[in-house]
């Protein structure tokens, strides 16, 4: 549960948040308004009026999470308002908790609090004084997430999310920015770009111009890249779609304003399978794209993300798969066996892949590429490279470099005697690596 302050004069309000850091957005941007509203934030189930469960409904683990936290928070507190993805189906969630207070979709902050409002009124008029203009963050003080748009217009035969989420609507550019800027200002040093589909941010506004501080500034990931990236924080962009626009972004990498690193959902690399996917299929385009974003920035991180066991998956399928990773060399991986998620048109796709060939073929992708990741972080000792401080954890400085998104990939094991915090940006010496991690000492100068 997130811990708030609970001085407040409307109810304490307890918050489970669960899933993928679009939901977490979803979550600050409620937790937010409720202290706006004078609510209190507690992480106990006795102080709470009531439970607030936003939910993730995209695959099975991630279901029977939600799931059980819906189980536990009713037994334990009995008042419960579940939101997020798996409130999509509140007709079988109704069947299994019938005394829920409410339900409600995914970003549906409104309706989450016309819920609150109808079972704990707010006891006066709210007063923006009472959070900072950045909003409640869940995260740690120097990251945040940034939120460009929500849904997605692709039709990917796996995913459900834009029947749960609908289709892509961009936020204004402007206010975009200006939400950045709070961040900044409150002490942010790095802001994680999500969105379904970041690469498409815009093309449902017509990428039309706004203005942002009396300039013009285009609703386009370009544009809106090059702005965040001069506002001197750590611009990271997460699930980007390899559109072609793409290649115009490797340019701010190069120049700095943006980190050289590339979150994209390659998903597979067989014709056939990417076909029945319905995602783009020309694995040689690929690599050859891939080759020149590395001739322009040696220094860029790509990290993907890749299915085994699709339906109709073959043995010569997964060879293409294994020989795309084993020459793409991608610096950050993961890999997930296929999830036969209810309402995936993906299902209807035969044949089915039996569970134990989906698990073997999972175990032998991610054996290649740890190899390939041991490799590629190997070559990194000897070298300087600046990194930023997470946390201080048993007198060891645990850190991560322009290529490590936090909670997804690797870390910096930083050895000092200086005196340094969460958020310190700083340069060390890396002096060893394993297959997922460095170890590197903090260079003086810093």
């Amino acid at each position: 549960m997130s811990q708030q302050n609970k001085e407040h004069s409307s109810g304490n309000i307890g918050f489970i948040s669960l899933g993928c850091p679009k939901a977490l957005v979803d979550s600050e941007q409620i937790l937010t308004q409720l202290r706006a509203e004078g609510y209190g934030i507690t992480g106990s189930y006795e102080d709470s009026d009531l439970v607030i469960i936003n939910t993730c409904g995209f695959i099975d683990d991630a279901i029977a999470e939600s799931v059980d936290a819906i189980e536990e928070a009713m037994q334990r507190n009995g008042k419960v308002i579940v939101t997020g993805c798996l409130g999509s189906k509140s007709d079988s969630l109704l069947k299994q908790f019938p005394n829920l207070l409410g339900i409600t979709g995914p970003h549906a902050t409104q309706e989450v609090l016309n819920a609150v409002h109808s079972h704990i009124p707010p006891a006066h008029d709210p007063f923006m004084d009472l959070v900072p203009r950045q909003g409640i963050k869940l995260t740690p003080g120097h990251y945040a997430y940034l939120k460009i748009s929500e849904g997605c217009n692709h039709h990917c035969t796996f995913c459900i999310i834009p029947s749960m989420r609908g289709k892509l609507v961009s936020r204004p550019v402007h206010e975009i920015l200006q939400e950045a800027r709070n961040l900044v200002e409150a002490g942010v040093k790095e802001i994680l770009v999500i969105s379904q589909d970041t690469s498409a941010y815009g093309s449902d506004l017509r990428y039309r111009t706004e203005f942002f501080n009396g300039k013009p500034v285009r609703s386009n990931i370009y544009d809106l890249a090059s702005n965040l990236g001069q506002l001197g924080a750590w611009v990271r962009l997460h699930y980007v779609y390899p559109y072609p626009s793409v290649d115009d972004l490797i340019p701010l990498m190069a120049g700095g304003l943006v980190l050289p690193y590339l979150d994209i959902p390659f998903q597979h690399a067989s014709p056939s399978v990417l076909k029945n996917m319905r995602r783009p299929a020309h694995s040689e385009k690929v690599l050859e794209r891939i080759g020149k974003w590395r001739q322009q920035c040696p220094d860029i991180a790509i990290r993907s993300t890749f299915i085994t066991g699709f339906p109709g998956e073959t043995d010569r399928d997964f060879e293409q798969l294994l020989e795309f990773i084993t020459e793409a060399r991608l610096d950050r991986v993961g890999c997930f066996t296929y999830s036969a998620v209810e309402g995936a048109t993906a299902n209807e796709i035969e044949p089915a892949i039996p569970e134990e060939v989906k698990a073997e073929r999972q175990r032998i992708f991610m054996q290649a590429q740890q190899e390939i990741s041991r490799d590629k972080l190997r070559q990194n000792i000897g070298k300087r490279i600046d990194v930023i401080v997470d946390e201080i954890e048993d007198g060891q400085v645990v850190a991560r470099s322009k290529r490590d998104a936090p909670e997804i990939d690797g870390l910096v094991y930083v050895d000092t005697d200086s005196a340094v915090q969460p958020g310190d940006r700083i340069a060390v010496d890396v002096y060893d690596s394993d297959e997922h991690d460095l170890y590197a000492r903090m260079n003086p100068a810093s």
